[in-house]
């Protein structure tokens, strides 16, 4: 498929099925649904960390994000967090904002299962609690997934075919070997590439997400394999990072890049052609949906039941599926032709 068809194909959806988490919060009759929003709830957002741009803008008012869906509501709106990506900076926050009198948690986790028995605590106590970005799948009310596993692999790998003409050796250059949202992608890149049999994956490297150790090992397949076609990297740190290797006379045009991005670090490389084209959902989208979850779920609103639905302002209808998770919808494809057009 031509890259321009596939890219008007894939532009930003409006959300597809959703679902609520398995929480208790919010278990009224699905003829209640219709219930009006209380305003004036206190509504904690805590990202992995502050000071990360990608939560920034997942969660200011400026972009659009959490905060200002919950301003928007009436709600009393705070994003806290601590300085690093741990759980041991992000729990003594969440029991703060529980001592606060929070109505409801919105939470991008920092792990699965560390933040499990203050969550349940709080859930038993009437909070509700949304995850968004990063899940805690056993103790949410319900889960804001940006985008499904498959989605994220399939666009990726037909991506870089159309970019590679469907042949030659292509590469990835992923996070970490145990992280758990990477390697479902890969996962789902490896089935997607049985659709083109003259593309050849003949390696998987990591760089940890970290620009240094991301910029070697893709030094390294480039040193490795003098015939490779295309790089994948389904990690914003490497795709940036990939993309200032590739960013030379000897390999602009040549060694295809594509991932996912943020546009404001990849608009130099589409510029100048590095890139064509790269994928990634609207982070202030996720969180303005994770605010206005929060609230309807707080509002008893909605229910954990499949098949409700409620609507999220600017980003429309969204109704309960299975999973117990909420989709923002498809990636989101960036290249010259639009990516002027964001800031993020």
């Amino acid at each position: 498929m031509p890259l321009k068809h596939l890219t008007r194909k894939l532009a930003v959806a409006s959300a597809v099925a959703c679902a609520l988490g398995a929480a208790t919060v919010g278990l009224v009759p699905a003829a209640q649904a219709a219930t009006a929003l209380k305003t004036g709830l206190k509504v904690f957002v805590i990202p992995k960390n502050l000071g990360n741009s990608y939560f920034t803008t997942s969660d200011s008012v400026k972009t659009g994000g959490a905060l200002a869906a919950l301003k928007q509501l009436g709600e009393i709106g705070q994003e806290t967090s601590g300085a690093d990506d741990t759980p041991a900076d992000q729990l003594p926050v969440i029991k703060a904002d529980i001592v606060k009198g929070a109505n409801a948690l919105v939470i991008s986790a920092t792990d699965p299962t560390a933040l499990c028995p203050t969550l349940n605590a709080a859930m038993k106590s009437g909070i509700a609690v949304v995850t968004y970005d990063s899940d805690a799948p056993t103790c949410r009310s319900l889960f804001i997934n940006q985008a499904t596993p498959q989605g994220i692999g399939d666009i990726e790998v037909d991506l870089l075919a159309s970019q590679v003409h469907d042949s030659g050796q292509i590469a990835i250059v992923s996070a970490s070997v145990d992280d758990t949202n990477q390697n479902a992608w890969i996962g789902f890149m490896k089935q997607e590439l049985k659709k083109y049999p003259k593309m050849s994956l003949v390696k998987v490297v990591y760089g940890n997400d970290d620009t240094a150790t991301s910029t070697t090992v893709t030094e390294g397949l480039l040193s490795e394999f003098p015939d490779l076609k295309g790089i994948i990297s389904p990690t914003t740190v490497g795709i940036a990072a990939a993309a200032a290797v590739l960013d030379t006379a000897k390999y602009r045009g040549k060694v295809m890049l594509t991932g996912l991005g943020t546009p404001d670090e990849m608009k130099k490389y589409v510029a100048d052609g590095t890139v064509q084209a790269f994928a990634l959902w609207n982070p202030a989208n996720l969180g303005y949906l994770a605010g206005y979850a929060a609230v309807e779920l707080a509002s008893h609103a909605i229910t954990n039941a499949q098949g409700q639905s409620f609507t999220a302002g600017k980003l429309g209808k969204f109704t309960v599926g299975a999973g117990h998770t909420v989709l923002l919808g498809k990636p989101y494809v960036f290249d010259k032709a639009n990516i002027k057009n964001f800031n993020f």
